[in-house]
């Protein structure tokens, strides 16, 4: 074989790995399955958020056409989404007020409020539940990666030191195996933090969204309790 093939064929990636002391491999290996997790997060989350926005627009629809709430309640229970909790919940509160018959409007409004907001706030609290994930291998993954370069480094120093040869031929593969650790790192980093930034966005914008219809949802019930009679 050529001489600048076969040099070539030992820096290759998978001969990098295999070539690599236990400590780096064990470094890429974690750094190869927190990418793969990372992007398991990013395509589940993202699949998900696309089908709610767009159940979102679907029930927002199916609300302002409604002959009446309690004609939209029976199909929003049996819904499985933000929006149709939220309006359930709202309808909840709402008609455990009138069965007690006397009614309070300013605590009724702020009742129907609160059981809206916790709504909101848990379904979020759910759908960003595995954004610390991507957080924290965006955040880790470089460090890692740079340990297993300096420890790299380290072992190619003292192979160096063993040989007493200086020549390119010792020292490259240990350095690429080492630049190969902080490479790693990097792949699966750049992903975790835009998937991040970007799932953080998406969900930002469907609370704003739902906060949005829960006004709208609040706003009617209230101009109905303004027709009613509290005695």
């Amino acid at each position: 074989m050529d001489p600048i093939a076969k040099a070539a064929a030992d820096l290759s990636p998978w001969a990098l790995f295999l070539e690599a002391d236990i400590v780096v491999k064990v470094v890429m290996a974690g750094l190869l399955l927190a990418s793969i997790w990372s992007w398991a997060i990013i395509i589940e989350r993202s699949r998900r958020l696309g089908k709610l926005n767009a159940q979102a627009r679907q029930f927002e629809e199916w609300f302002w056409k409604a002959e009446s709430l309690d004609a939209l309640y029976d199909p929003a229970a049996k819904a499985d989404h933000p929006s149709a909790k939220l309006f359930v919940a709202g309808m909840n509160e709402w008609r455990r007020s009138l069965a007690r018959g006397r009614f309070d409007r300013d605590g009724l409004r702020a009742r129907l409020e609160s059981a809206t907001q916790v709504s909101i706030a848990r379904q979020i609290d759910e759908l960003g539940d595995r954004l610390n994930v991507l957080a924290t291998i965006g955040s880790v993954s470089p460090f890692v990666g740079l340990f297993g370069t300096v420890w790299g480094i380290m072992r190619s120093f003292t192979s160096i030191a063993a040989s007493q040869n200086t020549t390119l031929a010792v020292v490259a593969p240990g350095i690429a195996e080492a630049l190969f650790a902080t490479a790693i790192g990097l792949f699966a980093a750049i992903p975790a933090v835009i998937g991040y930034n970007r799932l953080l966005h998406v969900i930002g914008r469907l609370e704003a969204r739902l906060s949005a219809f829960a006004e709208e949802f609040r706003g009617l019930l209230s101009r109905q309790l303004d027709g009613m009679d509290t005695k």
